[in-house]
């Protein structure tokens, strides 16, 4: 019997000050940035859901930092913290010494403003990841549902799967020209679905595909990651009337459309 048994790992943390290497616009929507710098050297990514906090430079052109104490931690009295943001390490390739992340340009955000514009030279601060999610290699079927907030973990995660593994993918985006050419080993399904004009957070595109989707054979583990409101209610179909282990599904919000959200 398959025993599905995913670890989490941590990592000790560090704040590491990179440059920007080179910028490119792969969509309408998202816009690749490359970073590099001798601070890069002993960066680890093992799970293409992993998570890094970027820490942007101040409205003084500063970095100002949290400060790690007994207390957990925070930033240091009488200056402007950094803005900060969490975003998925699309590729890290040692030998290069390059990261790249992708970041999805929507309305006027701290992080998408800071992609459309950045140049060679560039500076930001990358910390983490703290953990890693290393999801067992031994279920039937990788079912990944996202918006194109999570377009970057599911590309990395069709890279690494191995020939043979099998992938149901759903990708909600703004429209056909996001679409992303997708590179795999294993035997995927891709389905696309754009809103074309349709609010990100209200759009149900991918709950209907959820309703209409005739569960594949074997064991399935089910990776979410949209809207947090929106992921829980996913969660909660796939576990309720899908009667899919808890065990078996991975539920995030990627983002939040309301403020009063506590996940």
């Amino acid at each position: 019997m398959s025993l599905h048994e995913s670890r989490l790992i941590r990592h000790p943390l560090h704040f590491r000050q990179l440059q920007v290497m080179r910028s490119e616009r792969l969509t309408p929507h998202m816009q690749r940035i490359v970073l590099g710098g001798e601070a890069l050297q002993g960066f680890h990514s093992p799970s293409p859901d992993d998570h890094v906090k970027l820490f942007f430079a101040n409205a003084q052109g500063a970095f100002v930092l949290p400060e790690v104490g007994e207390q957990g931690m925070h930033y240091p009295a009488g200056a402007q913290p950094s803005p900060a943001r969490d975003y998925t390490p699309r590729l890290h390739d040692v030998e290069a010494g390059e990261l790249v992340l992708d970041f999805v340009l929507h309305g006027d955000g701290v992080a998408g403003n800071w992609a459309a514009q950045a140049k060679p030279g560039d500076e930001i601060v990358v910390a983490g990841p703290r953990g890693s999610h290393l999801l067992a290699d031994d279920f039937d079927t990788y079912v990944l549902i996202g918006d194109e907030t999570a377009l970057p973990a599911i590309a990395r995660r069709l890279e690494e799967l191995p020939a043979g593994a099998q992938a149901e993918v759903f990708i909600e985006i703004p429209e056909e020209a996001d679409r992303q050419p997708l590179h795999s080993d294993a035997q995927v399904t891709v389905s696309w679905f754009e809103r074309n004009g349709f609010d990100a957070a209200s759009s149900t595109l991918l709950e209907d595909a959820l309703v209409d989707f005739e569960q594949p054979d074997g064991d399935a583990h089910y990776w979410i990651a949209v809207e947090s409101r929106r992921a829980r209610m996913m969660r909660k179909f796939i576990e309720g009337h899908m009667q899919v282990p808890k065990e078996w599904i991975r539920a995030t919000g990627y983002w939040k459309a309301h403020a009063d959200d506590g996940e």
